[in-house]
C-alpha cells in the first residue's frame, strides 16, 4: 500500500465519525509498521478520545519507529485532554503524514512543529481536499486557513 492508500484509511474512519463528534472535527489516524496497519482510531463520538489516542491504544507496544496518517494536525494544547502531538512523540513514532493544518489558533502549525523538532518526519498535503470536505463546518466555524 502506499501513503496515499493509508490515508485513505484515515480520511474512511474520519468521514464515518462525520456528524457524531461534537463541536470537535472529524479526525482518523492510522498507524503503520514495516507496511502493515498496526493501530487505526476516529475522534468518538461526542469528540473525545481523539483519533491519535484511540489509534495508539490499538496499536499497544508496537508504536516505535512507525509511520502515523492523521487527517487534521494533531493538537498541541492541553484542554479537556493532553495534547495528541505529545502522545506521537511519546509513542516514539518515526514520521507523521497530516493531509491539513488545524485553523485553530491554539494548534496552528503548532502540533507539526512539535512533531518535527522531536525528529519526526512530518509531511502535509496528502488528502487535504478530502479532509477539508469532511471538516467543512469545522473550517467554516474556526477559520480555514490554507497552509
Amino acid at each position: 500500500m502506499s501513503d496515499e492508500d493509508y490515508m485513505a484509511l484515515a480520511l474512511s474512519l474520519a468521514r464515518a465519525q462525520k456528524g457524531r463528534t461534537a463541536e470537535n472535527p472529524a479526525v482518523g489516524c492510522v498507524l503503520v509498521k514495516n507496511g502493515e496497519v498496526i493501530g487505526r482510531g476516529a475522534t468518538a463520538d461526542g469528540g473525545r478520545p481523539h483519533a491519535e489516542t484511540i489509534a495508539l491504544m490499538s496499536a499497544g507496544s508496537e508504536t516505535r519507529d512507525s509511520t502515523a496518517y492523521v487527517t487534521l494536525e494533531p493538537c498541541s494544547h492541553y484542554g479537556q485532554t493532553a495534547p495528541c502531538a505529545n502522545a506521537l512523540i511519546e509513542a516514539k513514532i518515526a514520521a507523521c503524514h497530516i493531509a491539513v493544518i488545524d485553523p485553530d489558533p491554539r494548534v496552528h502549525w503548532r502540533g507539526a512543529a512539535l512533531l518535527q523538532e522531536a525528529g519526526i518526519d512530518v509531511q502535509i498535503g496528502i488528502g487535504a481536499e478530502e479532509a477539508f470536505e469532511i471538516n467543512a463546518d469545522f473550517f467554516a466555524r474556526v477559520g480555514r486557513i490554507d497552509g
